[in-house]
């Protein structure tokens, strides 16, 4: 199995048909209806790309290719949860679903730059987003904006879908409830997810592909010898190992772990630096499903389907 991911404002037939044949499962971002994906997903003149995406769509769903849906949430569609997932599941039929939060940080220095328009920017170009600063663009989603993202589509899924779509959120939470965690975000440490460029760099995670994340070069030093490094397996230790107190005695740190790193950019409310700044989000969101989540753990582990949870959920107070 090959994967790739993609805007999809490029494929046609041809590439359909290659990604049939060669077993490809196609990741295809869409951010919901047309006014919130044109929203952010412009082509370099800033025109909206909603139009072509649709028609990749319609080509790998005619040619048969497996192909599931990576939707950022942001300012623009994080207030809209039950509307981007029906449009995705009543119109565009689709069966596998990531939601995936957009937190673009920036300091005092560099907000009102990286607040700017496609239109503003005299040459087009993107600003070059790095770890550092405790400020987010206006694009970002807001913590609470999440949680309500996450919960609102939660609570539709919960009742009639469970067992026909499959949205890797929950799937992963439903993992770190039954007590063996599946996504790095949501595990006790991480490391294993290096990014490669094309000449050879090994960086430590495909979210830190920047210069103080440079392992080195597998041209240079065995790809194995960099990967089980002193300096990367620490890095993989210090997601549980730097959690400020107020995480280690959250209720839902079992489910959470802290999320990823590059998100820990916050204060916790006694002044503790290294708090997620969705924090808020995921608190209310895990907190919300502990209960089906737990319901659904449960059937599993005594060798029965987690779908049933439909008879409970369908009838529980909206």
């Amino acid at each position: 199995m090959h994967t790739i991911q993609t805007n999809g404002i490029l494929l046609n037939d041809e590439w359909a048909r290659f990604f049939k044949a060669h077993g490809f499962l196609v990741g295809l971002s869409i951010d919901g209806p047309k006014g919130m994906h044109d929203a952010y997903r412009v082509a370099k003149g800033g025109r909206g790309t909603f139009d072509q995406v649709m028609r990749a769509w319609d080509c790998l769903v005619r040619n048969e290719v497996d192909v599931n849906i990576l939707c950022t949430v942001h300012a623009a569609n994080g207030d809209h949860g039950p509307e981007v997932y029906r449009f995705f599941r009543d119109q565009l039929q689709a069966k596998y679903l990531q939601f995936i939060p957009i937190v673009e940080r920036a300091s005092e220095e560099t907000i009102d730059q990286a607040n700017l328009g496609w239109s503003d920017r005299p040459s087009g170009e993107r600003p070059l987003y790095v770890q550092q600063g405790r400020l987010v663009t206006e694009r970002s989603v807001r913590p609470e904006q999440y949680g309500r993202f996450l919960t609102e589509i939660f609570e539709e899924w919960a009742k009639r879908d469970v067992g026909q779509v499959f949205v890797q959120s929950f799937d992963a939470a439903l993992a770190n409830w039954i007590g063996q965690p599946s996504a790095c975000i949501f595990s006790p440490t991480c490391g294993n997810a290096l990014a490669i460029e094309h000449n050879g760099d090994l960086y430590a995670c495909d979210h830190y592909v920047e210069p103080d994340y440079l392992l080195g070069n597998i041209g240079e030093t065995p790809l194995l010898e960099l990967v089980a490094s002193p300096r990367q397996r620490k890095f993989g230790r210090d997601k549980f190992d730097t959690l400020p107190k107020y995480c280690r005695d959250c209720e839902v740190l079992f489910a959470c772990y802290g999320e990823c790193p590059r998100n820990r950019f916050s204060e916790t409310p006694d002044g503790e630096a290294g708090l997620n700044y969705l924090c808020a989000g995921y608190r209310m969101f895990f907190n919300h499903i502990d209960r089906p989540m737990r319901r659904m753990a449960d059937l599993l582990k005594r060798g029965r389907f987690a779908d049933e949870i439909m008879t409970f959920e369908a009838g529980a107070p909206a």
